[in-house]
């Protein structure tokens, strides 16, 4: 908050990188996705990313930032492969990105889900529901343009996060959407997200607690149904 009480003749350049979420059993200690602690914490930026393209051309612009910058990683994307640019590669803070065109619906989600979120919309594909996947990166700032813009081709919102449905930060979300755009609605904006429950230590439960592909593909159909 040094940048606002200075009228912005101070910098705070830093980066903060962690990590978060569940899927590698190591109980309710070390598993928890706390974006919406910092997303509420005004003067913090907030990242989320769910590709090595992201998180390298985002931990850039992140670094070059003279704002405190949450840098916040799923510790199974960690795993991930994927083709990252060689050289010089920079992703604007506050720049969603459309991971799948899709007509029917819109998926807004972050972190880990893009790829659940992603195996499910091609699961919807084949039965004739065209999916489109939002992938915001950026929590704080958020790009509600291409959200808004989304939702306004598909006239459907689902948000799909990890992190506990209540106080979470797909309400945020939902209510802006719900505020901007509400007469391009043919349905309430839906939230799927995980269950208020502390994250268990047997993996064959830990799955039961947050969202999984066949959530989302059953979230998505009572959606357009």
């Amino acid at each position: 908050q040094n940048r606002f009480m200075f009228g912005g003749q101070a910098r705070v350049p830093m980066v903060l990188r962690t990590q978060g979420g569940s899927g590698r059993g190591n109980a309710a200690q070390h598993s928890k996705s706390l974006e919406a602690w910092f997303a509420h914490v005004a003067g913090l930026k907030l990242v989320m990313p769910s590709t090595p393209a992201d998180a390298k051309g985002l931990l850039t612009a992140a670094i070059r930032d003279d704002n405190p910058v949450i840098f916040l990683e799923h510790k199974l994307l960690y795993r991930t492969k994927g083709q990252v640019p060689e050289g010089e590669h920079l992703v604007p803070l506050g720049s969603a990105d459309v991971k799948r065109a899709g007509t029917d619906l819109t998926i807004v989600t972050w972190s880990r889900e893009v790829l659940f979120s992603l195996d499910a919309a091609a699961k919807l594909a084949d039965d004739g529901i065209a999916a489109e996947v939002v992938d915001v990166r950026t929590l704080v700032p958020l790009d509600t343009e291409t959200i808004l813009g989304s939702v306004r081709k598909t006239h459907r919102l689902l948000v799909v996060h990890e992190a506990i449905k209540r106080g979470g930060y797909g309400a945020e979300i939902a209510a802006m959407v719900a505020e901007e755009a509400f007469d391009d609605l043919d349905a309430p904006p839906k939230r799927l997200a995980g269950l208020e429950t502390p994250i268990p230590y047997a993996q064959h439960l830990e799955k039961t607690v947050v969202p999984q592909v066949d959530d989302i593909v059953r979230a998505a159909k009572e959606l357009v149904a």
